[in-house]
């Protein structure tokens, strides 16, 4: 068990009775640090699994590690969600609350789910949206610790009064989705459904395994359009809207003017250019029972 939590804390007994809960024999690694990760993942090279307790950035972090140490083959992957905005949890169909997660890792099956890399070599486990999208993490990071998930829809709300849009070039399997004669207000590479601890449905009919990327671009427009589009958005109709790009794709290129950009929640800043593409089945990951329930 991989956790970011600092072991000092009460969060960090919690999470000890949950592994307790989970299995008696569990490992429990803290990582404050890459350095403390990858220290772990060194000592825990002959266990065939590692499960991640926490949110996006700490399933992030884990994926791109291994992935660095060319692990990402080796182990099969968990998640205990102990995080602010677990939008990988919603799509995996894994409960929220830690003890009910735990019973659902007993039960899960270990299955191929896929990965977003990019041209860099960093690994997206969710999604990847840049633009207005992007905007709203930076503005939701300052209000995270005093209004937790809450903090999501706030930071929306705020960007979306003044959002003006960036000009970028999308291009998709060798189709140009939109050019820089448009303003863009978001690109979203989805692999997961959820951004925003489930506040926006990204890519509503998104599957985990499903070897493609869920490509969506909004375009800018005015505030009233802007306001229903951010409706639509969290209720997952917005790829309906005329102004609304969607496509299954392998691999995406964006470029263009400097805007940021958000992996899992983790920002970056001032992207002119990047390209993405699909790793199929790239992991092993315990999905719990429910979400095969909810595929079939």
């Amino acid at each position: 068990m991989l956790t970011n939590t600092d072991a000092g804390s009460a969060e960090a007994q919690r999470l000890q009775e949950v592994v307790a809960e989970l299995d008696p024999d569990a490992e429990t690694a803290f990582c404050t640090s890459p350095e403390d990760l990858e220290k772990s993942l060194s000592r825990v090279r002959d266990h065939d699994t590692v499960i991640a307790a926490g949110g996006d950035g700490t399933l992030h972090a884990l994926a791109n590690a291994l992935h660095r140490r060319g692990e990402l083959g080796r182990h099969t992957v968990g998640l205990l969600p102990m995080g602010t905005g677990n939008d990988f949890a919603r799509t995996l169909g894994m409960p929220l609350e830690p003890f009910a997660a735990a019973a659902a890792l007993r039960a899960a099956t270990a299955r191929p789910l896929d990965l977003i890399a990019d041209d860099t070599g960093e690994i997206t486990v969710n999604a990847v949206h840049l633009g207005s999208g992007a905007d709203s993490t930076r503005t939701a990071s300052r209000w995270k610790r005093l209004l937790g998930p809450a903090s999501f829809p706030v930071g929306g709300f705020l960007v979306g009064l003044a959002a003006r849009g960036y000009r970028l070039r999308v291009e998709a399997d060798g189709e140009v989705i939109i050019d820089t004669d448009h303003k863009v207000l978001m690109v979203g590479l989805a692999n997961g459904r959820y951004i925003g601890g489930g506040a926006a449905r990204l890519a509503p009919t998104a599957r985990l395994d499903s070897g493609v990327i869920n490509l969506v671009v909004s375009r800018s427009r005015g505030f009233t359009k802007r306001a229903v589009h951010a409706v639509r958005l969290h209720r997952g109709t917005h790829p309906l809207e005329v102004d609304v790009h969607h496509r299954r794709v392998r691999r995406v290129s964006v470029s263009g003017v400097p805007c940021p950009a958000s992996a899992d929640g983790e920002l970056q800043e001032n992207l002119t250019g990047r390209t993405w593409h699909v790793l199929p089945g790239a992991w092993r990951f315990l999905v719990p029972p429910a979400a095969d329930d909810a595929r079939a």
